[in-house]
C-alpha cells in the first residue's frame, strides 16, 4: 500500500487539521505528517500545489487525493477498518456521523469569535451574538453521549468523533467559556489522550504567529 501523507497547516492554530490528524494518531493509522504554514495574509502559495482547493488539510495516498477533514477520516477508515474509527454499533456511528456533521457546518459564532489558539494563555473575552448559545449545543451534544456511553470520551473509547470536537476543546479552555463539571471531565480527559498530547508539544515548538487567530 502506497504511503499516507497528510498535509496540514499550522499545529497551533489549524483546527481543520487537528481533526484528521488526531483521528490517525489516536487510532494507530500510520502515516507521515507535513506541515505547511499559512504565514501570509491569504494562507500559503503552496498550498495549490498539494491541494485542489488551495486549502488544507489535504490527504495524498500515491495518486489518490483526498481533502475536506471529515473526508479524510472516513477514506482512512475505508483503509483501515481494523482501526476502527467511528464506533462498532450502527447506532452509535449514526450519532457519531451526525455529531460530526454538525460540528462541520455548524457553531460560525464560536468559530469566528474564538479561533484555535494551542499557545494562548487561559483569558476570557467579551462574547459577540450567539456564541454562548453554541456553547450551550456543544455541551448539549457532549452530555448526551457520554450519559449513553458512559464515557470518558463521546462512545467510551476514542474515536473521530471526539477528534471533531478536539479544537472545540481546546476554545472552551483557553477562552474560559465553560464551568459545567460534566464538560471539564471530558476536556480533561481529551486533553490526557497522548495523541492530542503529541499534537500541542509540535504547536508549542512552532515559531509562526498568525495576527489574525490571536485573539
Amino acid at each position: 500500500m502506497a504511503k499516507l501523507v497528510l498535509y496540514v497547516g499550522n499545529k497551533n492554530y489549524s483546527s481543520w487539521s487537528l481533526r484528521p490528524w488526531l483521528a490517525l494518531e489516536a487510532c494507530g493509522v500510520p502515516f507521515e505528517d507535513v506541515v505547511i504554514p499559512f504565514d501570509f495574509p491569504a494562507g500559503n502559495p503552496r498550498f495549490r500545489e498539494i491541494s485542489p482547493t488551495g486549502r488544507v488539510p489535504v490527504l495524498h495516498h500515491g495518486d489518490v487525493r483526498v481533502w475536506e477533514s471529515l473526508s479524510i477520516i472516513e477514506y482512512v477508515a475505508e483503509l483501515f477498518p481494523e482501526a476502527v474509527l467511528w464506533p462498532e454499533n450502527r447506532e452509535d456511528r449514526a450519532r457519531a456521523r451526525s455529531y460530526s456533521m454538525e460540528m462541520l457546518s455548524g457553531f460560525r459564532a464560536l468559530r469566528g469569535a474564538c479561533p484555535m489558539n494551542i499557545r494562548r494563555p487561559r483569558k476570557a473575552i467579551a462574547l459577540p451574538e450567539g456564541v454562548a448559545a453554541d456553547v450551550a449545543r456543544i455541551e448539549e451534544i457532549w452530555r448526551e453521549a457520554i450519559a449513553r456511553s458512559g464515557g470518558p470520551f463521546l462512545f467510551g473509547r476514542f474515536t473521530a468523533a471526539d477528534a471533531m470536537f478536539a479544537p472545540v476543546v481546546n476554545r472552551f479552555d483557553v477562552y474560559e467559556l465553560v464551568t459545567a463539571a460534566g464538560t471539564l471531565a471530558y476536556m480533561d480527559a481529551v486533553k490526557a489522550h497522548p495523541a492530542f498530547r503529541k499534537w500541542e508539544e509540535a504547536a508549542r515548538a512552532e515559531p509562526w504567529i498568525v495576527p489574525e487567530d490571536e485573539a
